[in-house]
Order: C-alpha cells, then sequence, then structure tokens
C-alpha cells in the first residue's frame, strides 16, 4: 500500500511522462510534416491582414468547436456527476492531449474520466460513448447523403441501381437514428448475457437519457458537425475562391465519413486526411496541393493546438484521488 506521499511521487511521474510523451509526438510529427511546408508557401503570398483575419476564423471556430463539446460534456455527465463549467474544460482538453498519441483517441476516455470521482468513472466511460455514438451517427448521416450526391453527380451507372442504393442508404440513416434514440436497447442487450449482466450498475446509466435529451445531446453533435465543416469550407475556399460551396461541404462530408471509418493513430490523421481529400476533391480541382495544405492547416488547429493547449490540465489531474476543482 502506497503512502500519501508516495502517491503524490508516482501521481507527478505519471503525468510528466505523458506530457512528456504527448510533446515528441507532436513536435515529431509537426517537423516531418510536408504538408505544412505547403501551406507555408501559400501564406507567403497573403497579406498580413489575410493571414490575422484567417488565423482569428479558424482558431475561434476551433475554439468554439470545443466549447460545444465541453457543454455537451457537461449534459452527458449530469446524471452521474456533477461537474463545473471549468472542470468541463479542463477534462475535454486534457482528453485531446492524451487522445494525441493513443490508438483511436483511446487516451482521451482517460483525460475525462479522471477529473471525476473514483468510484464514476467506469460509468463516465459509458457516458463518453454515448456522447461519441451520437457524433458517429451525425458523421455517418452527413456522409451517406454527401455519397449519393457523389453517386449521382460523378458515376455512371443504371438508374435503379441508384435508386436501390438510394433507398439502402435511406434505410441505414434510418436504423442509426433509431439506434440513437432507443440508446437504453444496449442495456437490454448486455443483460441478456451472463458474463456482462453482472457489471449491470456500469451501464445502467443508459436508461437515464430520455429521447428528448438524446435529441438535445443530438443538436449538439449537429452543431459542432457545422463548425469543423465551416473551417474546411473557409480554408479552401480561401486557398481554391473558383470552387462551388455546395461541393466542398459534401466533398467534405465525405471526408469526415471515410475518415471515421477507419481506425487510426490520431496523430497520423493527417495522413488519412491527405489521402482522402486528394482523391475526392481531384473530382472538382486539380489543385491537389492547395487541397493538401487545407487539410494540414485543419489538422493543425483542431489536433494540435488543442492538444498543445490541453498540457497545462494534464497537471491538473488527480489519478489516485477526486478533485473539487
Amino acid at each position: 500500500m502506497l503512502t500519501k506521499q508516495q502517491r503524490i511521487y508516482l501521481s507527478f511521474g505519471v503525468k510528466l511522462a505523458l506530457v512528456i510523451l504527448a510533446f515528441w509526438f507532436i513536435v515529431k510529427k509537426v517537423i516531418n510534416n510536408k504538408d505544412l511546408e505547403n501551406f507555408r508557401q501559400f501564406l507567403i503570398n497573403m497579406s498580413g491582414l489575410e493571414i490575422f483575419i484567417l488565423t482569428f476564423l479558424l482558431v475561434g471556430l476551433m475554439l468554439l468547436n470545443w466549447g460545444i463539446e465541453v457543454i455537451k460534456w457537461k449534459r452527458l455527465i449530469k446524471p452521474v456527476e456533477r461537474i463545473s463549467y471549468w472542470k468541463a474544460v479542463q477534462s475535454v482538453f486534457c482528453g485531446l492531449t492524451l487522445a494525441i498519441f493513443t490508438p483511436n483517441r483511446i487516451g482521451e476516455y482517460g483525460g475525462r474520466i479522471f477529473f471525476l470521482s473514483p468510484k464514476r468513472r467506469v460509468v463516465g466511460v459509458v457516458v463518453m460513448a454515448v456522447g461519441n455514438i451520437g457524433q458517429l451517427v451525425v458523421t455517418n448521416i452527413f456522409g451517406v447523403l454527401a455519397g449519393l450526391w457523389f453517386l449521382f453527380r460523378f458515376i455512371e451507372i443504371d438508374y435503379w441501381i441508384y435508386y436501390c442504393i438510394v433507398i439502402v442508404g435511406a434505410s441505414f440513416c434510418g436504423l442509426l437514428l433509431v439506434f440513437y434514440l432507443n440508446i437504453r436497447w444496449i442495456k437490454g442487450l448486455l443483460l441478456s448475457f451472463k458474463w456482462t449482466a453482472k457489471y449491470h450498475k456500469f451501464y445502467n446509466i443508459l436508461g437515464r437519457y430520455s429521447q428528448l435529451e438524446l435529441i438535445k445531446l443530438f443538436a449538439f453533435a449537429v452543431a459542432r458537425y457545422a463548425v469543423f465543416s465551416t473551417q474546411y469550407l473557409i480554408i479552401i475556399k480561401w486557398l481554391i475562391p473558383e470552387l462551388n460551396s455546395f461541393d466542398v461541404l459534401m466533398m467534405v462530408c465525405i471526408l469526415f465519413f471515410v475518415q471515421s471509418s477507419l481506425p487510426s493513430l490520431a496523430i497520423f490523421d493527417i495522413g488519412i486526411r491527405s489521402l482522402t481529400a486528394t482523391h475526392f476533391f481531384g473530382y472538382i480541382t486539380d489543385q491537389q496541393t492547395a487541397v493538401v495544405a487545407s487539410t494540414a492547416c485543419i489538422w493543425l488547429v483542431n489536433i494540435i493546438l488543442p492538444a498543445i493547449l490541453g498540457v497545462y490540465f494534464v497537471f491538473k489531474l488527480k489519478i489516485f484521488g477526486y478533485r473539487n476543482a
């Protein structure tokens, strides 16, 4: 059994190791990222005012995006534990830092739940999964709709095959919504198996979300989706102004859909984004360098910058106990 002093030293050592690891990943990937160099070349041709406006818009939207997530997280965790907005901010940004070097952003769970009291941390994982499912449903629905538009516009197929695909796509979207609005069904499924039924106290929380509350949480997910879609629209239209805004948004929806379907290390998302973006945007523009530079910029603003901001909050983690801050 560790003494209080030993727990303090161990806790600090773990947090310091996490921070060092996060910084190592960030520095390594930013320095070796050739796509960021492409974006820097575009900045050379911009005036100081243009750079200021672009930075203000993208960073402002990044803060709005994660601000919405903070509010959503506070609402999500309310049935389990009431936390202040400041604690919600700390947990969200700390999670972003830990997500940067973990597969499928799994570290984000740890970053958030360690701001909860120890006895509620496992339930916190379930609660966070509810929020992530809602965001995934939004991404899939808009991705499917954009995919149907893409097939109609760029792929030559028989009309009856296209109609069948539309029906399948619409059915898929409908099933996703039904599943999300009845997320308590997961609880019933888990209770049907002996080896999972014994852990019922951890996922009983699923039955506490009414459909009205799930709809409100879904609205937050849609708002976040709209914000980071707007970020892409701004930067791509800035670099390639002749592109049609609707076409850009549709391609962005496809980009999000493909990206969400592929398991990856969060720090390597830039490679997936670039590859997907150059392929699909190739249907509407031949300026591939500008497209890749845009994805690199968004990656830097939406992932790297928040992860750096979250480093401070890593040291606020209470690994062995509960923090009232």
